[in-house]
């Protein structure tokens, strides 16, 4: 059932009480200012039964005290809201391959419930990236894999090498970047296979802008993965708005904190930034 009579979903496409498999929404932390514990504790009161994940983005969590970090944390967990560690190809980068494990334990004492693999950043092969997925979900985590639409030149098997788990020989380490949807969606379907829970599809050249969204790329990745294995960047309510009309309110979406609230009436009544206000609508808050 939904939470508010006003937010008039069909039986058919409510989604189901926390914890959700479909329809969720993540929220980022903000990562350009502090982000205070009381604002966030006002965020979760107000509208935790909207959100499903919080996101520490742009690698904020390195630089926050570990005591800081838990008690964010334990305040998500009491409204049942995932964490998840967001990028954190930067640490493994610094650090080394070997010290996955490490990493691992280190973030599951912190209490973080998903670990995002951003593959872009990672610039890794295909297999090491698999057996990444495979550790950390051997060590009681979630594990999200956050693809681009575009690759390094040199990953991009010939087209005679494009079968589904076919070996490709290393290439040369190219600068250029060609976009392949095609090969986002293999790799992507090998993490699933792997054990990975969602797949995240960065919004660089696919939905940044609202006014610019490739629809047709974005509807071959739902065709293919599912739109419950899925969750794409929001990076504006405008985007948020396409993704809502275009998929219903069972699109899995990462947006801002700001954001929320505005996703969840779209999610409700499918309704636009400029809807009608809810308290002159036919339907009243209870």
């Amino acid at each position: 059932m939904a939470a508010y009579r006003w937010k008039s979903f069909y039986d058919d496409e409510d989604r189901p009480e926390k914890p959700r498999s479909y329809g969720v929404t993540e929220m980022r932390s903000p990562h350009y200012s502090l982000f205070s514990r009381p604002l966030l504790q006002d965020i979760f009161e107000s509208m935790g039964q909207f959100v499903d994940g919080l996101k520490f983005s742009g690698g904020s969590h390195s630089m926050m005290p570990k005591t800081y970090i838990r008690d964010v944390i334990d305040m998500a967990h009491k409204h049942n809201v995932y964490v998840s560690s967001g990028d954190c190809a930067e640490n493994l980068l610094r650090k080394g391959p070997s010290h996955l494990k490490e990493y691992i334990e280190e973030y599951k004492q912190l209490g973080f419930d998903t670990i995002e693999l951003d593959v872009t950043s990672l610039d890794i092969p295909e297999e090491t990236l698999l057996r990444y997925v495979r550790l950390i979900k051997s060590d009681g985590l979630r594990v999200k894999p956050q693809f681009s639409v575009k690759f390094n030149k040199s990953d991009v098997p010939l087209s005679s090498n494009r079968a589904f788990g076919a070996y490709v020989v290393p290439a040369p380490r190219s600068s250029d970047f060609v976009e392949d949807v095609d090969l986002l969606v293999r790799r992507a379907e090998r993490c699933l296979e792997a054990g990975a829970d969602m797949i995240m599809i960065d919004a660089d050249d696919l939905c940044r802008h609202a006014d610019s969204v490739r629809g047709d790329l974005i509807a071959k990745i739902v065709g293919r993965l599912g739109l419950d294995k899925t969750m794409f960047e929001a990076s504006s309510p405008q985007t948020s708005e396409w993704f809502v009309k275009q998929y219903g309110p069972k699109v899995n979406l990462f947006v801002d904190h700001s954001q929320v609230m505005d996703l969840e009436c779209l999610r409700g009544q499918n309704l636009g930034k400029n809807h009608t206000s809810i308290l002159g609508s036919s339907y009243y808050l209870f």
